[in-house]
């Protein structure tokens, strides 16, 4: 529920090690809402929202704690630290370590901007840096809001060898999207 409207109802979703699913639907059916009722950020009016690992079920608190990264929106970085900063704070705050930040602003292509304010990069810039978190403190479930929404043509395309990776290596992916996922992936339409 969103304020007093159904958003949708109803609905039978799992996401197994090596899966991405794509969320599609018009605007304002519910897909980011799904992913922060995920991530635990909005509780659902009913249903429940589990997650099991090898040895069975996860307590919800520690399941995302420790094995999601949510990506949304708005891409929660800081805009008067430098992207090196922002970078740094959120793969300690996550798990990370500096070498892990350095490695991962490599894969996205951001060392030559790591020295410049948030402020001062474009969208998808930013978005690369809110991305970077996803390599720097690695976790199976990457919950992701429009991902490639701000990428220009050739940052799509690495970003997409990444989801590609990190699906081989057992992770899952559960993106809300109005264009297609550049990896295999099932669709759900959501308020459809």
């Amino acid at each position: 529920m969103r304020g007093e409207r159904r958003l949708f109802s109803g609905l039978d979703l799992e996401v197994s090690a090596g899966q991405a699913v794509a969320l599609t639907g018009r605007n304002g059916a519910g897909k980011t809402s799904l992913l922060r009722a995920v991530a635990g950020l909005l509780r659902p009016a009913e249903g429940t929202i589990e997650f099991d690992g090898e040895a069975g079920p996860l307590e919800a608190e520690a399941a995302r704690a420790e094995a999601l990264h949510m990506v949304g929106h708005h891409d929660g970085l800081k805009s008067t630290r430098s992207a090196w900063e922002e970078l740094l704070f959120q793969a300690r705050w996550t798990g990370g370590s500096e070498a892990s930040a350095r490695a991962a602003a490599t894969r996205l292509d951001l060392d030559r901007l790591l020295a410049l304010e948030v402020r001062r990069l474009s969208a998808g810039q930013r978005r690369r840096v809110a991305l970077a978190r996803l390599l720097a403190s690695p976790r199976s479930l990457w919950l992701l809001d429009e991902p490639m929404a701000p990428l220009d043509a050739g940052h799509r395309e690495g970003f997409g060898a990444l989801m590609a990776e990190h699906l081989a290596g057992g992770g899952m992916i559960l993106a809300a999207v109005h264009d297609p996922l550049p990896v295999p992936c099932r669709t759900m339409e959501i308020g459809g």
